[in-house]
């Protein structure tokens, strides 16, 4: 009968975002977690001359308009973002954290600091793992872009922490691509040499699945701070 019992336990602590177990984990968190590692991966790569993020958008059903598809998503003209896990709570957030952009525009005359963005992000997927009856966000945002001149690259985790990074990876293997970015990464790289750098990694990575045209790649350079989503002509070019 004990055991049984264990389980109801087990649970109890399973079904709310606001219980820490007893060992100290909150498993609705470490649940949304491992829904953003089912998600098609992303890459993002600070370079010399701007920002990169090269996105898997995964295999799609043929009869889908292909760029009703994409996962790299304007903020504003000099931030981009993609995602991984549940694409519609990304949407959400994304939705949000532009509207903040253009009102940042509005009263302040002035293009918002991409930290300004990711903060708000965190700020609102923290809130989600604090109050009962709803569940954390299953999905982690890369977001990318230039602010005072210089290339900026963050990610969001579940828990409303955020971190800059000088390459990252979220999303289906991270930890495979993120050891070969480790190995390959240089701080002069440029962003041509970071978008070939990405989809090599990827064509490692996926072996027989990998195909060009499941990929966006977005580029925003600090000389114009203008977003720039690469054609699949373009894409193909950079093989």
């Amino acid at each position: 009968m004990e055991i049984p019992d264990m389980q109801h336990q087990v649970m109890g602590y399973d079904r709310s975002a606001t219980m820490f177990s007893p060992d100290g984990h909150i498993l609705q968190v470490e649940y949304a977690e491992k829904t953003v590692r089912l998600g098609t991966a992303s890459i993002g790569i600070k370079c010399e001359d701007g920002v990169v993020i090269v996105s898997d958008k995964g295999e799609k059903d043929s009869l889908i308009i292909s760029e009703s598809a994409d996962k790299i998503y304007e903020i504003d003209e000099h931030i981009m973002t993609s995602a991984a896990g549940i694409l519609s709570d990304a949407r959400l957030l994304v939705n949000h954290v532009r509207t903040n952009a253009q009102q940042h525009r509005v009263t302040y005359d002035s293009p918002v600091d991409v930290e300004t963005i990711i903060r708000e992000v965190s700020d609102i997927m923290q809130q989600y793992t604090q109050h009962p009856g709803i569940r954390p966000f299953g999905v982690s945002l890369l977001i990318g872009g230039v602010s005072e001149g210089k290339p900026k690259l963050y990610t969001s985790e579940i828990t409303g922490n955020y971190y800059e990074y000088n390459a990252i990876a979220i999303g289906q293997n991270d930890d495979k691509i993120k050891e070969i970015l480790r190995k390959e990464y240089r701080k002069d790289i440029k962003s041509d040499e970071a978008a070939r750098l990405a989809l090599k990694i990827f064509k490692d990575v996926l072996g027989d699945k990998f195909d060009i045209n499941r990929f966006n790649v977005g580029v925003i350079k600090t000389e114009d701070k203008k977003l720039k989503k690469l054609s699949i002509e373009q894409i193909k070019n950079l093989e």
